[in-house]
């Protein structure tokens, strides 16, 4: 044993020995886990905001959060002579004489915007395939959460700069709060400390960005990861994979280093596109005043839905009582968002009350064999898809040389016929690969090989699907082998032709000790109920809800 050996084995053992750690070491190391390309998308998130720390830190040795109104002379020579706030001066100075300051601000940006965009694909592939099911539910709670509070950083920290542009948005922010009936007008001075703009809002929302919002975000996404740790994490069907076990890689050293590396691999692309792509260029906005605005001013992506609800909506205010009530400010800038976000916490609820599905699931589904659940999500996407891109409708108007009012009555329009059309294409597609797959079952698999019959026709010779793999798939009352995954559409498809049964009922679940993602287990849309019960009519047998 060499003397580096011998070092560590006696620091292991004086910590063990006084704090019991090693059990707990030695289960961390041995966790499983799976390995799929999507699961990277939290790590994305995770990586991000490690760097928004560790960014946000340097940044806030140089930033002051005043508005104390000063004259600008410092190294940006435009500027000179300009009446501006300390914390738009301290923007300037940071990217123009702190060394690095500059690049720290652009990771800081980038690294934002990755944060928010990893954070919805994230959520996005957790509910295509499922992985909110029980006993995850919690989780997903965290994660809406975690978006919320994403949102809302990211607003208030692009508004410290002080700039005409972040001024733009806080002046909105005014306006929404204002809207609030009742209690609108106390909300905004208690936020901005008196009339808007006045001296208070750059100070307290400093408070909340470097402080109150990133201690809860660190607190949520510690929770998360001991519920994904401590609930095991969720896999995606394969050969081998079932509810009760997990296929993957121990922590250490697999985990580790691949998660390692991966931390680098964000970090440098962060780094990257900071290096060569400029963004949010302050210096060429100038600083906050109520009576500019810059043309073309859009918000990061991440709010430009909420633009676009503003944008769209009609001029729609009541006159009660000596009191305007603007619902064309309250109703757009609260009510979808409040809708899609309220719906989303809800779902794994009600999905669980309509299919009366309350078994534990640690496979994820493919989202074609769940067509309901896949075209709803796809209908939320274009629901917000429409309002993100009227958020841009004049930058839209001005490059396709029509008028702004021609894009805001489209998007009227699209925003209740697009949503029902994608929920009407993506379930025909889903049901559509369903069938696709009930083909290859059924007939097998193209072999390339032509061959010609006595009667002069050429035919394309097929194998059985379990002739090219060898994966075991379980649906109820029989067990196929196929390259496919089997949705419960499938399986009673297959059980009705066969004429065998397709009973489940709570013994028959009790008595599968193997089962996999493809099972009727894992049931979301009602027509597969239906069409199970059709299975069952076919063949003579009662078919009992999941």
């Amino acid at each position: 044993m060499t003397v580096t050996e011998r070092a560590i084995e006696g620091t292991g053992r004086w910590l063990d020995d006084r704090f019991h750690g090693a059990r707990g070491f030695r289960t961390l190391f041995r966790k499983i886990f799976p390995d799929h390309w999507t699961f990277l998308l939290g790590e994305i998130a995770l990586y991000s905001f490690i760097i928004l720390l560790l960014t946000g830190t340097f940044l806030t040795l140089f930033f002051q959060p005043s508005m104390t109104d000063i004259v600008y002379h410092g190294s940006y020579t435009h500027l000179n002579g300009v009446h501006m706030s300390e914390a738009y001066a301290s923007t300037l100075n940071i990217s123009f004489d702190v060394r690095g300051g500059l690049l720290m601000r652009q990771i800081h940006h980038w690294a934002a915007d990755l944060f928010m965009a990893a954070i919805f694909a994230h959520m996005l592939r957790i509910f295509f395939t499922g992985a909110y099911r029980k006993p995850r539910e919690t989780n997903w709670l965290i994660g809406i959460v975690m978006l919320t509070l994403g949102l809302l950083e990211g607003l208030f920290g692009y508004s410290l700069p002080d700039d005409l542009l972040s001024g733009t948005g806080l002046r909105i922010l005014e306006g929404v709060l204002l809207s609030i009936p009742l209690v609108g007008t106390y909300l905004t001075f208690f936020l901005f400390g008196g009339p808007f703009p006045g001296h208070d809002i750059v100070p307290r929302l400093y408070i909340i960005h470097v402080l109150l919002i990133p201690a809860l975000l660190l607190a949520l996404i510690t929770a998360h990861l001991f519920f994904m740790f401590h609930q095991k994490h969720t896999q995606m069907p394969g050969k081998g994979r079932t509810n009760t076990n997990v296929v993957g890689a121990p922590t250490y050293p697999y985990f580790i280093a691949k998660t390692g590396a991966f931390f680098l691999f964000v970090f440098g692309v962060t780094a990257l596109a900071s290096t060569f792509v400029q963004i949010n260029p302050i210096w060429l906005y100038g600083p906050y005043t109520p009576v500019g605005i810059s043309a073309g001013s859009q918000p990061d992506f991440y709010m430009g839905m909420l633009e676009g609800t503003l944008r769209v909506f009609p001029s729609w205010t009541w006159d009660l009582a000596g009191h305007t009530v603007a619902w064309n400010t309250f109703v757009p800038a609260l009510v979808p968002l409040g809708l899609i976000f309220t719906g989303a916490a809800l779902w794994p609820f009600l999905e669980q009350w309509i299919t009366g599905d309350r078994r534990e699931h640690h496979i994820n589904d493919r989202p074609r064999n769940a067509a309901t659940r896949t075209a709803i999500g796809m209908a939320a996407i274009t629901f917000w898809g429409v309002f993100w891109l009227e958020g841009a409708n004049d930058v839209i108007a001005d490059h396709l040389n029509i008028s702004l009012y021609v894009t805001t009555e489209i998007a009227r329009y699209a925003v209740f016929i697009g949503p029902a059309v994608a929920y009407w294409v993506t379930k025909r597609i889903c049901l559509g690969l369903q069938r696709h797959d009930l083909h290859l079952l059924e007939h097998g698999v193209e072999t390339g090989i032509v061959r010609q019959l006595p009667s002069g026709e050429f035919i394309e010779e097929t194998a059985p699907v379990k002739d090219i793999v060898d994966e075991q798939i379980t649906c109820p009352g029989a067990v196929l082998r196929s390259k496919v995954r089997i949705s419960p559409y499938i399986c009673g498809k297959i059980l009705s032709r066969s004429g065998s049964g397709c009973r489940e009922d709570a013994q028959s679940v009790a008595n599968v000790g193997h089962r996999s993602a493809h099972s009727p287990g894992h049931i979301a849309d009602r027509e597969f109920l239906v069409h199970r019960q059709a299975a069952g009519k076919a063949t003579g047998k009662r078919q009992p809800r999941a």
